[in-house]
Formats: structure tokens, sequence, C-alpha cells
């Protein structure tokens, strides 16, 4: 990578509260311009991160530059580069839409002419023009989160950190919510997004999964798919013993067959990674028939984000437990 095109760089950046290691010695660079997400489950260390890099938090050790400016020694310059909207929502309830944005244009120094003309230029961007006299408390959730990214954007910040953006808002709200991502990418602003959602996460120029505080893998979300082994067959187990083992009984049949790498379950789904579909296809159906389980709506597929990331988290386990093991 370019070294003039690092806007963020990180080395061995580390977070620890007292014995727990929330964010483990990492190492990252984002590109400028990109949109980069940041997945992981809950606890891998998604805020602690961009908490450091919107230099609120400071790191146990390592170091961390954003736009060329250390996140401890120089926090102020930082400040004003950036845009930053936390996961649950801080703006002031009791205000309006319009009076929270006039607020955080006096926080940022926002003024006269240029003030006026951004503010009307976010809430058309928004989709809030109409709402401006509404109490931000009395805004359906995904008019809340708009009205949080609004504010994050009133001083043209060049970098925007975004943590669980769109968690608790409903599928429209998201996708509106992802629009103007889009737009915002397109016009050269760098985009730091951390998301439960492996459909947002194909959205991005790259992701990263972190787990326990460190980074697993850090690439395209194509390259990041490509990291899994094998065809994918999705199936649905069907039987006339309607358990509520049913699925485990399937799995059970089917995950020590020669050939199959890997079994995944989704709800009433069993996603199973073989060495070779058309030849695997009929040795499931058998295992699965000599459990009185036929194999409905069978079909070979593409693995998706959700799949590569659960496939990847499960081999880091099993290394660390073999690396425990060997202790």
């Amino acid at each position: 990578m370019n070294k003039n095109n690092r806007i963020i760089r990180t080395e061995n950046l580390t977070r620890k509260f007292g014995d727990l290691v929330a964010v483990d010695r990492l190492g990252l660079e984002i590109k400028r311009g990109e949109i980069f997400g940041l997945v992981g489950p809950d606890g891998a260390g998604k805020t602690t991160t961009i908490r450091m890099l919107a230099a609120i938090m400071d790191p146990t050790e390592g170091s961390a530059t954003v736009a060329g400016y250390d996140t401890v020694k120089e926090a102020e310059a930082i400040k004003h580069r950036i845009g930053y909207m936390a996961q649950q929502f801080n703006l002031y309830g009791d205000l309006s839409v319009q009076e929270n944005l006039d607020f955080f244009a006096d926080v940022f120094g926002v003024r006269g002419q240029e003030r006026k003309e951004r503010i009307a230029q976010l809430l058309h961007f928004a989709r809030l023009t109409e709402f401006t006299r509404r109490r931000a408390a009395h805004l359906s959730g995904g008019m809340k989160k708009k009205l949080a990214l609004a504010c994050s954007l009133i001083h043209r910040p060049e970098i925007l950190y975004l943590d669980e953006p769109t968690t608790g808002v409903d599928p429209v709200s998201r996708r509106e919510f992802w629009d103007i991502l889009s737009e915002l990418h397109i016009e050269g602003v760098t985009i730091l997004v951390s998301t439960p959602y492996m459909d947002e996460a194909e959205r991005c120029s790259r992701v990263g999964l972190m787990y326990q505080g460190e980074l697993i893998v850090c690439d395209t979300p194509k390259r990041v798919k490509g990291l899994i082994e094998g065809d994918l067959i999705e199936l649905r187990p069907v039987a006339e013993d309607r358990g509520v083992g049913l699925i485990r009984r399937a799995e059970a049949a089917v995950s020590t067959l020669p050939g199959v790498l890997e079994v995944q379950t989704y709800g009433d789904l069993l996603h199973i990674f073989v060495d070779d579909a058309a030849q695997r296809t009929p040795e499931l159906k058998a295992a699965l028939a000599s459990q009185s389980i036929r194999a409905k709506d069978l079909r070979q597929t593409q693995a998706r984000m959700e799949e590569a990331f659960i496939s990847l988290i499960r081999r880091q386990r099993e290394r660390q437990s073999d690396g425990q093991g060997g202790e």
C-alpha cells in the first residue's frame, strides 16, 4: 500500500482494562477514500478500536496515526478532521432537528453563510427537510440515525467513524442509510464502519474481522469469501418426527462423512462444505436417509460473507484451543 495513501495506520495498538485485553496488538492500514468495515462478534474490540482512533481513548500500548496525526500527542488536530457516530443515540432529544444541527455547528465553529448552506444541504441529504421542527426524541429509529449522521458531518470531516450505525433500525432505513454512505464514498470521504450485518460488510471496499481483540483477516469481501474451502451445499432436513433435535441429528449424520469439510446451521437449514459437490451429494442424501431424514430444497450455492466469518472464527477458536492444549 502506498504510504501516502494511508489515512489511518495502527502499530501494535493495544488496550487493556485490568486483566482484559480488549484490543490486542492491532496492525491496521486504511486507505484514503475507502469504506472499511470492521466486523466481529460482541466483545471483539470493535468499539474500543474506533474510540482509540477517534482520540477519545488512549491505547495502553502501541500507536495510531489518523490523517498523519498521532492519536495521543495530537488528539485535538484529529478531532477536527473526523466525524464520530456512536452506537447509542447521543443527540439532544428535547431539541428539534434544526436545533441539534445548530448546536453541532456551534461546537465546530461553522458560522455565517457556510452554516446556512451546510445545514440545508445536510437536511436534504438525510431526507429530513420536512422534519426540522420535530424534536429528536420523537423521530423514528431510522430518522434518529440519519440526524446523528448529519450532525457528525456538519464540519465536513475527511474521515467518518460509524459504530454499528444501523443496529435496531428497519431494513428500509438501513438501505437508505447505506445509500447516503455510498454518496459520501463517491465524494471521497473515508469511512470506517463497524457492523454486525454481513450484507453491509459486502458493501465495503475492504473488511477486517476481529475476534477477542485480534484482527484475524483483512481483505476485500471477495477475497475473504475465497478463503473458504470446498463447494457449498444447502439443504433443509425434513422428517416425520419433527423433534426439536432434528437439525442436530441431521448435522451429526453428515459431519463425519468423507469429503465433508465443515457444517454450519442456519435456522432449519444446513450449509455443508464438501470437497466435491457432485460426488458428495448422493452420499449426503444416503446418510440422512439412514436416519429417516429427507434432504429438501437441496442445492449448490455460493458462500456468503456470513459463512466465511463463521468458518474463520471457528478456525481461530481451534487454533487457540490447540495452542492451549500444547502448553
